[in-house]
């Protein structure tokens, strides 16, 4: 088994077929699809004598199905692999529950775009059992964390496997902020908002918002402002080590913030949102043959129009 490290080089580790016995799973809720490919990979497993366990809330998709269920607070604990069922936001929820156990991770893709649940549904079972065979490319993917601070008092934090997102809720209006990086001042904007992604999010929103895409194994961290109003600004790819420190300054309307796309939360004039690398990295796993440009052509279209012009010929 091959293992990329922040410097993208490769490197083995000990991990083998032998590793995974209690096989963690987890799908999209509202998917018939998902729950086929559930029930097809559970199957599977308990063909080949591993043992699958459902997440709680997976359990509840799959009728009858007479499995062990533990709640995905503890999953990670009790499995020694977790393979997740649907779209990128999926596997982004599963990750900030199971990054603090260093579970391995596996994606098949439900969803839209799969930029990390990769393996296709018609080749699950192939895919799946290459790696339990001990045949993958694992990769370690960081993640941020945030805190908000009202006069040096911490009254939140969260994690995110993709990005942080500063905004301004509904409103039309654009908010006042004051960027810092390692205690120097950086600038003051007036914007809509500033995304502040890791590389796995420099494919997501960060990309919709004229960001850099910024290779996995990179230990890098993008800052995109979204629509400022000024036409120098521009995004700012800095060092993953790097302290972020945005103050509020005072505005029309309450910012908010929100990690990974999830709940948002208000921020006051004089709030202070710091943001860091998180100290637990996700273990991701994909298959052989997963290649991190091809999937860029794939998902993002790249010579579509090329290709295109080859056929015609």
């Amino acid at each position: 088994m091959i293992s990329r490290n922040n410097t993208g080089a490769s490197a083995y580790v000990q991990l083998s077929a032998k590793t995974f016995r209690n096989i963690g799973l987890i799908g999209r809720p509202d998917n018939a699809s998902v729950v086929e490919t559930l029930i097809l990979i559970r199957d599977h497993l308990l063909s080949i004598g591993l043992h699958p366990v459902f997440d709680s809330e997976t359990a509840k998709l799959v009728p009858n199905h007479n499995t062990q269920t533990v709640s995905r607070a503890l999953l990670g604990e009790v499995v020694d692999l977790v393979i997740v069922v649907g779209g990128d936001g999926s596997l982004l929820h599963a990750a900030r529950a199971l990054v603090k156990f260093n579970t391995p991770v596996l994606g098949v893709n439900r969803g839209r775009l799969g930029f990390l649940t990769d393996i296709k549904p018609s080749e699950v079972l192939f895919k799946l059992d290459q790696v339990l065979q001990g045949e993958f490319l694992l990769e370690r993917r960081f993640l941020l964390e945030m805190e908000i601070r009202t006069k040096n008092e911490s009254i939140y934090d969260a994690i995110a496997l993709n990005d942080i997102v500063l905004h301004s809720g509904k409103s039309v209006h654009m908010i006042d902020f004051e960027l810092n990086i390692d205690g120097q001042y950086v600038y003051r904007q007036h914007s809509d908002g500033l995304i502040v992604s890791t590389p796995t999010g420099s494919t997501a929103y960060s990309l919709s918002g004229g960001g850099p895409i910024l290779h996995p194994s990179m230990d890098a961290i993008a800052l995109v402002p979204m629509h400022p109003h000024t036409l120098s600004s521009r995004p700012i790819v800095v060092g993953g080590q790097s302290e972020i420190k945005i103050l509020i300054r005072e505005n029309r309307v309450l910012p908010m913030v929100s990690a990974d796309g999830q709940n948002s939360v208000s921020l006051n004039i004089g709030d202070c949102l710091h943001i860091r690398k998180h100290p637990f990295k996700l273990t991701l796993l994909h298959p052989p043959g997963y290649d991190f440009y091809m999937a860029c052509r794939t998902k993002l279209g790249w010579n579509q129009d090329f290709d295109s012009f080859q056929q015609q010929d």
